[in-house]
């Protein structure tokens, strides 16, 4: 899947950003008809960037937790928990009914010292209700539901704003736009720290992780095929769902930080080293994860499958979990956090920037003047934080997990669909790869005209189709979201893939308004919004001149004003200050 649909997708997107130099909307003067699809790219990062954040909020409140003499969430007995709540420790609790004990919160109780606490024990569970009170619940859980999220039934009851979320929201946005208020320079330079310091970080807990006892049973589990389900479709689905949404095409981030690349910079050997340096890192902190799953399962006495999780009870459950049963568990936990908020911030930087640049394009008169880029970034900011809030209410976690299953699922397929096929049929795959042959200097191989018109579009149908037909209606846990909700989030998924025809209709009607094409028919103005406009090329004009000798025919510029194409003399000028202070792509957006 890498290989079909992965490093294919990324090659094209990091050259098609480079070789213009221009944000996820104005680089689309190649075929403007199709426009829509960086309005697609731009919304997709936008409502990912909005919830991406709070899971940011969730480390950022963690690691603030973290520094005490020990995990708060160690044992019960907080005002959080509740009667229900029990440390789980399967080994201590067979040697203690062993003697007659009962084991209960850590502690053995022995019947002959503790029978009067032990009746008043058993009378309170006997005045429990329900089979779900009965079930124990180790204090992990219970802190992270009962008092991160203090977490209501459902939608239904959102609750009251978490003021300790909030402020730990507020801050993550804070320290995004500290970050980026100095455009692509501060980024670059925040990203050598983004990037490597979460490897330093999982090298650490790699090691430690081996020298307990069990882990080598969680890699076992980790590293052992099961042959068996490779004959199933939903595998070979889950496989290109994990590369496609790793390397994140179609959120327009590879375009925008590529759009800063040198010229001349070679785009095929940054998708190769990102795209296999991503899979790598993804294989090897597997190992780190999987090393304390198996200390944890041997710490229970139960099964590797038993302690695996997913979603945010991996990272705010289970891993806390373990953390808890190691000396020095603060300094593991802060280590793991911090290394989550880096891996988080990096991811974020990228679709941030990516909100930024394309305004800065869209309206370059009015924002790329004086300290107005600045303050373009604050506003960005202040108004993902304020629409952020809702998820820092007490149901916050239920709108979560609805944006997470639909912004960028669906809409991101087919977006990326209709990207392929607008580069490689519309603008013409053999015109783009010479466009490539241009930067890198040698032509890069027939076999991705092949790839992107053919073989990557019918993977990414397929994982198109089994998401589709894996369909179930979104859940948290034993929670169903109401229908209201999936419509909502189904409404939320297709704003952004309706974009590329709304942005099509638009520019063919203002076409046809057009005094100087009146004379033509609608198939002929069609014809003409797909070629690339006179402004199309290029930043720099000595790289321009090389482009013309090649080129095939432009067509005059349609006066599209309303759709904010005719600013390229300004952005291209900018986009050439930048690019004199700015490196290689994968010198400082390896998150991206």
């Amino acid at each position: 899947m890498l290989v079909l649909a992965g490093i294919p997708l990324m090659f094209m997107e990091l050259s098609f950003g480079q070789y213009a130099s221009q944000g996820v909307i104005s680089v689309w003067q190649a075929s403007p008809l199709f426009q829509g699809i960086g309005y697609g790219m731009f919304m997709v990062s936008t409502f990912i960037a909005l919830y991406y954040n709070m899971v940011i909020a969730y480390n950022i409140f963690y690691l603030f937790a973290s520094f005490n003499s020990d995990v708060p969430w160690r044992f019960c007995g907080n005002e959080w928990n509740t009667q229900a709540c029990g440390v789980l420790n399967k080994a201590a609790e067979k040697n203690c009914t062993a003697y007659n004990g009962t084991y209960f919160n850590d502690t053995c109780y022995s019947v002959e010292s503790h029978g009067w606490d032990m009746y008043n024990y058993i009378q309170n569970v006997s005045n429990l209700t329900s089979e779900e009170e009965l079930k124990r619940v180790n204090p992990s859980d219970e802190f992270f539901h009962n008092y991160v999220l203090d977490i209501t039934d459902g939608f239904h009851d959102m609750g009251g704003v978490r003021w300790q979320l909030a402020l730990c929201l507020l801050l993550a946005w804070t320290i995004v736009g500290l970050c980026l208020i100095k455009g692509i320079k501060s980024s670059g330079k925040v990203a050598y720290f983004t990037a490597f310091f979460p490897y330093v970080v999982l090298l650490v807990l790699l090691i430690r992780g081996l020298t307990l006892p069990g882990s080598v049973d969680g890699i076992k589990y980790y590293v052992t095929p099961q042959w068996h389900l490779l004959g199933r479709a939903k595998v070979w689905s889950d496989a290109a769902v994990q590369i496609f949404f790793s390397l994140s095409p179609g959120w327009g981030g590879l375009i925008t930080l590529a759009s800063y690349n040198k010229f001349h910079n070679n785009s095929l050997r940054d998708a190769f080293i990102v795209g296999i340096g991503d899979c790598l890192t993804s294989f090897f902190a597997g190992f780190v994860i999987f090393a304390v799953i198996g200390y944890m399962a041997h710490d229970l006495q139960v099964d590797v499958t038993e302690v695996v999780s997913k979603g945010p009870g991996l990272a705010f459950i289970v891993y806390p979990e373990v953390v808890k049963r190691l000396p020095l568990s603060p300094f593991w936990a802060i280590s793991f956090f911090l290394m989550m908020i880096t891996l988080g911030m990096g991811t974020q930087f990228a679709t941030v920037n990516t909100m930024h640049t394309t305004l800065l394009d869209l309206f370059p008169e009015k924002l790329r003047k004086g300290h107005r880029p600045t303050i373009t970034l604050t506003v960005i900011c202040g108004v993902m934080y304020l629409l952020g809030l809702t998820m820092t209410s007490k149901g916050g976690l239920y709108m979560l997990t609805l944006m997470d299953n639909y912004a960028g699922t669906y809409s991101l397929l087919f977006i990326v669909i209709a990207e392929c096929l607008a580069l490689s049929w519309s603008y013409g795959s053999d015109r783009f790869l010479k466009n490539i042959s241009q930067m890198i200097g040698r032509h890069p191989g027939i076999y991705w005209k092949y790839l992107w018109q053919y073989i990557t579009p019918c993977v990414l149908l397929f994982i198109m189709f089994f998401t589709w037909y894996d369909f179930t209606p979104s859940s948290y846990r034993d929670y169903v979201f109401p229908v209201w909700a999936d419509v909502l989030g189904w409404m939320v998924s297709l704003t952004s893939p309706l974009m590329i025809p709304i942005v099509a209709t638009v520019m063919i009607i203002t076409a046809r308004r057009d005094q100087r094409y009146q004379h033509m028919t609608l198939w002929e103005i069609i014809k003409m919004l797909t070629r690339p406009t006179e402004a199309w090329g290029p930043a720099l004009e000595v790289h321009r001149r090389e482009a013309a000798e090649s080129s095939t025919r432009m067509v005059p510029m349609v006066d599209m004003n309303t759709m904010n194409t005719n600013n390229t003399v300004e952005k291209n000028n900018y986009k050439n200050e930048e690019s004199d202070a700015k490196e290689p792509l994968t010198n400082g957006a390896v998150d991206a």
